[in-house]
């Protein structure tokens, strides 16, 4: 099983899931780079679609898909996607056989509502619920959904590879160093960071294991973390979710 990304519009990334004859595309804002990559490619097909929020750059391209890929399309029932031909809800498996893989639903509301990772063993489709060092914007979502689905997702295996859907890393990681100024660990991973991006190279997957160490929205009990946002907004935080709901302002506004 192969899982690469296609990069879209600015700073998208369309995952690509294959196993030399079937495809699945996670995410497809823009149908343009899952064709290019088809017509590369002939002997592969496409099969299925998964979409994690119903936002545009991450259903725009699947009417076009369709028009020539008449394939299944897995996304949340609580969003309004009219592709959607298999609506999911948190528990629900969705089992493919070509490429042969099956993933859990975990529902992860925050960034939207209804938001949906798609988890399978050390691999999660987690959309814009995480990113690498950092989480996303409160669109529709309360800091206390975006707690507990971050908190859910550290659960998981550290060895998960943690497929988001933006190159947002090296940003995030400067938001990270100053939440949390001393990090030995990860001012290591920016600088690895660096140097990928300096090479053209994604900055994901990351892992679960990586992001509890590095990111701040995960370290919130970290006296560090409390610390700089008691200086920041002049009270300690009362817990882990004030002090998530806290960050992210501030991140909203770094």
């Amino acid at each position: 099983m192969h899982i690469i990304p296609l990069p879209a519009f600015r700073d998208n990334y369309i995952w690509l899931v294959h196993d030399d004859a079937h495809a699945i595309v996670v995410d497809p804002g823009d149908a343009a780079p899952v064709e290019a990559w088809l017509a590369a490619h002939t002997s592969i097909r496409l099969s299925a679609i998964l979409v994690t929020h119903h936002h545009p750059d991450h259903v725009g391209g699947i009417p076009a898909l369709l028009a020539r890929h008449p394939v299944p399309v897995y996304g949340p029932a609580a969003e309004n996607i009219a592709a959607v031909s298999d609506p999911l809800a948190d528990g629900d498996t969705v089992h493919l056989s070509a490429p042969p893989i099956a993933f859990e639903v975990m529902a992860i509301p925050g960034h939207t509502a209804g938001h949906i990772a798609y988890h399978a063993p050390g691999i999660l489709f987690c959309g814009d619920t995480l990113f690498s060092a950092g989480c996303g914007r409160l669109f529709e979502g309360t800091p206390v959904q975006m707690a507990g689905s971050l908190e859910r997702l550290a659960a998981l295996p550290d060895d998960t590879r943690v497929y988001c859907t933006h190159e947002y890393t090296l940003s995030n990681l400067a938001f990270a160093r100053a939440a949390e100024p001393v990090n030995p660990a990860r001012d290591a991973y920016a600088a690895h960071c660096e140097a990928q991006r300096a090479a053209g190279e994604p900055t994901l997957p990351s892992t679960i294991g990586r992001e509890k160490v590095v990111n701040p929205f995960l370290r919130c009990e970290q006296p560090g973390v409390i610390e700089t946002v008691r200086a920041r907004t002049g009270e300690r935080p009362a817990d882990r979710v004030a002090c998530l709901a806290a960050l992210r302002a501030w991140k909203d506004v770094f």
